[in-house]
């Protein structure tokens, strides 16, 4: 059943943790591939991983693996490694918790993905591109059409596999196994066609299409309002399939298809889902993992879309982003890992490095591993799976090889992580975030579909360094009709909060404008980039915000517009004289019981954010250098110890100063397992270049 469905389940999330019967547990994990591996050495293997401190084991289960003809599968029968139930049944002996992965789609450099030849081969399952063509994935070892989730033989040929595969899971599915959680398919990004025009464009698509909009306008007469156009039937609605747009009257069409695109996949995962739960699986939690929302390398663009995080956990317990990373890419690792704890009710990472896959070009060591693993822990980040723990075919420099021996480096490395996370008690703690930072989706969608050209390459990083993700070097630079394009104004202003919160040393997680307000309460200050028009509602939000003791910042301007171009002036009410008033690059308006700041020139941006978080009494954090980042975690039963993350995330050592703003009596680093010296309020130590170090402090009262 779904998490809100006030059916009892034994298995749920609550506080931000996993919870089997109530109590909360860690899942700390990692993949292993059974029927990639002889079948001997399974257990010598689960062995290994045990040995490690894991306690979880993740698996995916390939239609493409077992299926023998249509409705026919092989569960051991005919390969013995392929015997799921056995594998299942020893995972459970040997005491570690389950995470199952059935598809339909896989991925795991699978040829085929994870599905039979015979469904990629059937025509009415393939996408469509906006020029009516078959989708390709070509970032596989072969190229493979693109499916049509969408179609309705689709769920039906699933359904065969679901019958199959789900029967032997549900016997294995907490209380009467080991499994807790199963993922619904698999890094949903229209098979990594993410520009806005390549899918898809299908008969059923365009039927569900038509249906969102309707849905969203109320009717046909709603939407030809919205569009300003007079559409007599339906069927006359088509998308766009290129960016033409001249004029703001043309953004709610534009926009409108990537809001689409976004509920597409969210349809999907619902629809598989109520299917998986159909079949034995209501009783624990249901997942999915969207692959990570960045550019090549980790660039950021516009990170949102079509990866709708809260949309879909309305339909699943929890939402989670991969992270392949390295060293090099602290700010990547940073934004993806803080969006996720900012807008996740379970912060989690269902696909965290261990090894790499070898056209990966630039794949880093285990040093990589270690640091990459300790930035997404300090930015809350409660649980994950390692991918992969175990090597096979198209996977190398995972910590145990494929014949069972392991790598001592590695197997030390990640053995230390889980003896860190059990020496400083991590799951007791929660991160400290006094400021909300939100990236605007609309502005986002904008620039999703003002795309002008299309990189396919790897979803990571292509030779040429572009993407297929938008950014500044292929969208249009088109105004529409305002003074900038705010498609290009928008990520200037997002890194100029975004810089100006880190000198702060405040305590700031991400999310975005889908976000519900109610999920602000706590935060003290809140901080968007607004430029001509948002959204009514998201500009209400704002206001009840201020309203309620809160203390909003945003800028460059008080939008005048909603998302479909009509007149709002909420905010713009809001701020009333003192905007009218002002004579300066700030604005403060003062809004029943707290705030709204009006930033207006980007080089007043540092100043003014300082003044609002130190006015809201945000907790800060003074360091000696600004290349340092910290974060502090806090056990909401015990005020007098926190768990603090201070990283080192360039090249060169640095002697770090950090001053945490309160009395400090012990100090431990539970990474190395030693006590430090400290006086006052600051812990001062040298740190090496790409290093974390994590302190447990006891405080004074």
């Amino acid at each position: 059943m779904p998490h809100h469905s006030g059916t009892h389940r034994p298995v749920t999330i609550q506080n931000s943790s996993l919870a089997v019967d109530g109590e909360e547990v860690s899942l700390y994990g990692g993949a292993v591939h059974y029927w990639r591996l002889e079948r001997d050495r399974w257990e010598p293997i689960l062995d290994s991983v045990k040995r490690m401190g894991f306690t979880m084991i993740s698996i995916y289960i390939p239609w493409e693996a077992h299926e023998i003809e249509k409705g026919r599968f092989d569960f051991g029968e005919i390969n013995p490694s392929n015997d799921i139930d056995a594998f299942l049944t020893l995972c459970e002996q040997k005491g570690f918790r389950i995470v199952v992965r059935p598809g339909p789609q896989i991925n795991s450099e699978l040829t085929w993905f994870g599905y039979p030849r015979r469904i990629l081969a059937d025509e009415r399952l393939h996408a469509v591109s906006g020029k009516g063509s078959k989708v390709i994935l070509t970032q596989v070892p072969k190229p493979i059409p693109a499916l049509n989730y969408a179609s309705e033989a689709f769920y039906e040929e699933t359904a065969l596999w679901y019958d199959a595969i789900c029967s032997i899971l549900a016997k294995h599915a907490y209380p009467n196994g080991g499994i807790v959680s199963a993922q619904v398919d698999n890094e949903m990004a229209y098979f990594f066609g993410v520009n806005a025009y390549i899918a898809d464009y299908s008969a059923e698509s365009l039927e569900n299409y038509r249906a969102f909009l309707v849905g969203k306008y109320g009717d046909l007469p709603g939407v030809a309002a919205a569009y300003s156009r007079p559409y007599a039937e339906l069927s006359e609605v088509e998308p766009p399939r290129r960016f033409e747009a001249t004029d703001k009257a043309d953004i709610p069409w534009y926009a409108d298809w990537a809001e689409y695109r976004e509920q597409y996949l969210v349809d999907a995962m619902d629809r598989l889902a109520g299917m998986m739960r159909e079949r034995g699986l209501g009783g624990i939690t249901l997942f999915h993992n969207y692959p990570h929302p960045l550019g090549p390398g980790g660039a950021a663009s516009g990170f949102t879309t079509p990866f709708n995080l809260m949309r879909l956990e309305d339909k699943l317990d929890f939402v989670g982003f991969d992270i392949y990373s390295r060293k090099e890419l602290f700010s990547h690792v940073k934004t993806v890992a803080s969006y996720v704890a900012g807008t996740s009710r379970y912060p989690y990472i269902p696909e965290f490095i261990a090894g790499v896959w070898p056209w990966y070009l630039n794949p880093g060591d285990w040093h990589d591993e270690e640091f990459v693993t300790k930035a997404a822990l300090m930015q809350g980040i409660r649980g994950f799976s390692r991918y992969m723990l175990v090597e096979r075919d198209r996977w190398l420099d995972s910590p145990v090889r494929r014949d069972g021996r392991e790598r001592p480096e590695k197997v030390a490395m990640f053995g230390n992580v889980n003896a860190m996370l059990d020496r400083g008690e991590y799951h007791r703690f929660r991160r400290d975030a006094d400021v909300l930072l939100l990236a605007n989706r609309e502005y986002d969608r904008l620039e999703a579909t003002s795309v002008l050209v299309s990189f396919p390459g790897d979803f990571l990083e292509t030779p040429s360094g572009f993407s297929e993700y938008a950014g500044p070097v292929t969208v249009s630079e088109a105004t529409l009709g305002f003074d900038q394009p705010v498609q290009l104004a928008k990520g200037t202003w997002f890194g100029a909060f975004s810089d100006a919160l880190a000198a702060t040393g405040a305590s700031t997680v991400l999310s975005d404008t889908d976000l519900r307000p109610e999920r602000w309460a706590g935060r003290k200050v809140v901080v968007l980039t607004t430029l001509d028009y948002l959204d009514e509602g998201v500009q209400r939000g704002l206001v009840d915000f201020a309203r309620g003791g809160g203390h909003v910042v945003i800028g460059p301007k008080v939008p005048g517009l909603d998302s479909v171009m009509r007149p709002c002036p909420v905010l713009a009410d809001a701020v009333g004289e003192a905007l009218a008033d002002a004579a300066g690059d700030v604005v403060t308006a003062q809004v029943g019981a707290g705030s709204v700041t009006v930033v207006t020139q980007l080089d007043a941006v540092p100043q003014a954010v300082a003044r609002v978080v130190r006015d809201a009494g945000a907790h800060e954090v003074v360091t000696n250098d600004p290349r340092l980042d910290v974060t502090i975690h806090s056990d909401p039963h015990d005020p007098g110890t926190l768990l603090v993350f201070v990283a080192n995330p360039t090249a060169e050592p640095v002697d770090a100063e950090v001053g945490l703003g309160v009395g400090l009596k012990e100090v431990r680093e539970v990474w190395d397992d030693r006590d430090v010296t400290t006086s006052g309020t600051t812990v001062a130590e040298r740190m090496a270049p790409y290093s974390i170090h994590v302190y447990r402090c006891t405080v004074t009262a």
